[in-house]
């Protein structure tokens, strides 16, 4: 089975949230070494090289995105976001809770890279376990000298500070996280300008996700050769894979990237005894659903976006011949619509209008024209908001009712049914 150990390297087995035994095995070795003996753009140069893509969702390389940092002698800042929301995806948690330090070091060295002063982790109002253990690892690493003023006897200065949101899953969106940041309510900003050249403050800003910026104390201690000689050019590297649905072991999955989905389903322990896999949702809530005939794809960046879907926050969540896709659909369009932050017209009102008819549908009240009608909608209200949850509706409705039509079409009675 092709599971590796780089960022769950200990958990279940060590106390990591302990900094001294996340030090008893080099914890903040590199964050120190990156301060003392590499240069801000070392550390720029070494993620660039390594091909390091954020594991929040958008998969952007890192390097690049760092690189869009004016150089206007501004203040700057690194922001971790770990809102995470996205259905199906319980890796970042898992990370904060577990192995709080290496999130923590990751941020810092993220900070000296970008030349910011002051960082600033967000963290979902729900996790509020992970909340106190990651103010806990904040005060340890305070007090043994890696925060705070001159750092290792150098003239390189570093605040953090913890914030926790209140639940909003909107506020996973970068310019809605920054927003609630500044005590304003959760709602995107019109890009341009992007947080890289006006963002927390107004001032430039970075934004990475939780696994990506725990990514970088291995980078810096194996070099970039290490992590981009693993998985596919475009796509190299280890990813967590939060795995769940209709298998016997649902969990995260430390892999490289490049595993296929049938071995993600392996290690989940397979499906159910005596049942089928009759879909796959790659990406968490907002991907298209793919197939039986998918489970031999490899799960990487490319591979996901070349047969329409996406690899996403990583969560695959695989359903069986048991799945009654109406439901399911419902379920995601609810929590879609209900998660809207209203500012835009097409993601408030068409959430809303495909959240009832699809009610209507599954109480007995539906329309044969119901069902174009739902990826209809879906698709019209796709591109034309502020930020991606108004477009996150259409890939798993609008691929599930392609291809268990059958079922949608077996909710409309027939007294209601509109002749051919």
């Amino acid at each position: 089975m092709p599971v590796v150990k780089v960022l769950t390297d200990g958990i279940g087995e060590l106390n990591l949230c302990d900094i001294g035994v996340y030090r008893s095995r080099g914890g903040y070795e590199q964050w120190k070494h990156a301060v003392t003996a590499m240069r801000p753009a070392d550390v720029v140069e070494l993620v660039s090289k390594s091909g390091l893509r954020g594991r929040g969702g958008a998969g952007f390389p890192t390097g690049r995105k760092w690189s869009f940092l004016p150089n206007n002698g501004r203040p700057r800042y690194m922001v971790c976001n770990c809102d995470e929301a996205e259905p199906g995806t319980f890796k970042d948690r898992m990370l904060l809770e577990e192995t709080p330090h290496q999130v923590l070091e990751g941020i810092l060295i993220g900070s000296y890279a970008i030349g910011s002063r002051h960082a600033f982790m967000y963290i979902r109002g729900e996790f509020k376990r992970g909340y106190e253990i990651f103010m806990q690892a904040v005060a340890g690493a305070r007090a043994a000298g890696f925060i705070g003023e001159k750092l290792f006897g150098t003239g390189y200065s570093l605040e953090v500070t913890v914030h926790r949101g209140a639940g909003a899953y909107i506020c996973g969106e970068e310019t809605a996280l920054l927003n609630s940041l500044e005590g304003k309510r959760g709602e995107p900003r019109l890009k341009p300008p992007f947080p890289a050249i006006k963002g927390l403050y107004g001032e430039p800003t970075v934004v990475n996700n939780v696994e990506t910026l725990a990514t970088l104390p291995h980078l810096l201690k194996n070099g970039a050769e290490w992590f981009s000689s693993v998985g596919p050019p475009k796509s190299p590297g280890f990813k967590i894979v939060s795995v769940s649905g209709h298998v016997k072991r649902a969990g995260n999955f430390e892999v490289p990237l490049g595993t296929t989905l049938r071995e993600l389903l392996e290690l989940a322990g397979g499906p159910r005894d005596g049942r089928k896999i009759v879909a796959i949702q790659p990406g968490g809530g907002s991907s298209a659903c793919l197939f039986e005939e998918h489970l031999d794809l490899a799960y990487d960046f490319e591979t996901m976006a070349a047969n329409g879907t996406m690899l996403g926050s990583g969560a695959v969540v695989f359903f069986d011949d048991t799945t009654d896709f109406v439901k399911a659909a419902h379920a995601l369009v609810r929590f879609y619509a209900h998660e809207s932050c209203g500012q835009c017209t097409p993601c408030r009102e068409g959430g809303y209008w495909l959240e009832v008819t699809l009610e209507r549908l599954l109480h007995g009240g539906g329309l044969d024209s119901d069902i174009e009608m739902l990826v209809k909608v879906a698709h019209q209200m796709t591109g034309i908001n502020l930020c991606p949850l108004g477009d996150s509706i259409e890939p798993f409705l609008a691929s599930v009712v392609k291809r268990f039509e059958p079922q949608f079409r077996a909710y409309v009675k027939p007294s209601v049914a509109v002749s051919a």
